[in-house]
């Protein structure tokens, strides 16, 4: 199962970059990535393959990584509907989406409430 690591940014220039060259001088390749501003802060979601070795990577690199949990990585399709699509089996089950993304290779990132019953409609 794929996770998620959100990382606790400073809401100024350079913190991504800062963030993303800790990681690339690890070897670490960023498969999906979100960043939304929240009270003065930049909160990212990444995926990576291998995520406690990117955790530790952006610790040591004074990084507050603040969350890591387990995702669904679905392969869907780049074309009209496929969010509602999936979305709608999963309302339909009483599991309420989290938070999405897009990762690469038309994959979505879905974190739900209930992730095992997420599972067994996707």
């Amino acid at each position: 199962m794929a996770k998620d690591l959100t990382i606790i940014l400073e809401d100024r220039p350079g913190t991504l970059a800062d963030m993303g060259e800790t990681l690339g001088d690890a070897g670490i390749n960023i498969e999906g990535v979100c960043g939304l501003p929240c009270e003065g802060k930049g909160v990212i979601h990444i995926i990576v393959e291998h995520a406690a070795e990117a955790r530790r990577v952006l610790e040591d690199g004074g990084f507050e990584v603040s969350d890591e949990r387990e995702v669904l990585l679905l392969e869907v399709e780049n074309q009209p509907g496929s969010l509602g699509e999936t979305a709608r089996k999963v309302a339909d089950a009483g599991v309420n989406i989290e938070f999405i993304y897009v990762a690469s290779n038309n994959r979505l990132v879905v974190s739900a409430d209930n992730l095992e019953g997420a599972r067994a409609v996707l």
